[in-house]
């Protein structure tokens, strides 16, 4: 398996792995303070969009928008504030679409850019296969679990 399909591949299991610890929770529960499902999903959309916008502009020569320069709490608030008038479900079909948008720029960046240094959405240089891994990490080792103690919480309240 090439490189940029294993990264596809982490990603899909990644995010499968996020929703379905998301599965049974109230999309009307507070998560995270001042934030729902809602929110969260409306986070990931945007990082989702950012890094798909950087990957497009990378692959084109282009020196992408950098949305995250004031900080990535700015740049969370700015992602669930634009999609605040979105319903629940167009909040989740939004933040799906960004992911498949995400991985058609990864599948679409040529070969020799891939390996090239590209500037990230908060500023700064690293590498795609290292940009994809902290969205990979994001959803598997942050969110899916928090999710998975917040349900395991809320089925046992008082424990």
């Amino acid at each position: 398996m090439d490189e940029k399909a294993d990264l596809v591949r982490q990603l899909d299991q990644a995010r499968s792995e996020l929703l379905a610890a998301s599965e049974g929770i109230d999309p009307h529960a507070e998560i995270y303070p001042g934030w729902t499902l809602k929110e969260l999903f409306a986070h990931l959309a945007g990082w989702d969009d950012a890094v798909a916008s950087s990957l497009r502009a990378h692959a084109g020569g282009r020196e992408p928008a950098t949305p995250a320069t004031l900080g990535i709490n700015a740049y969370n608030a700015e992602s669930v504030e634009t999609r605040e008038s979105l319903s629940y479900e167009q909040t989740v079909k939004e933040c799906r679409a960004a992911r498949e948008q995400l991985k058609a720029a990864l599948n679409d960046l040529p070969s020799e850019k891939f390996d090239e240094p590209i500037i990230l959405p908060w500023g700064g240089t690293s590498y795609v296969k290292k940009l994809i891994r902290v969205f990979v990490h994001h959803d598997r080792e942050e969110h899916a679990p928090e999710l998975a103690a917040f349900k395991a919480r809320s089925a046992h309240p008082h424990e």
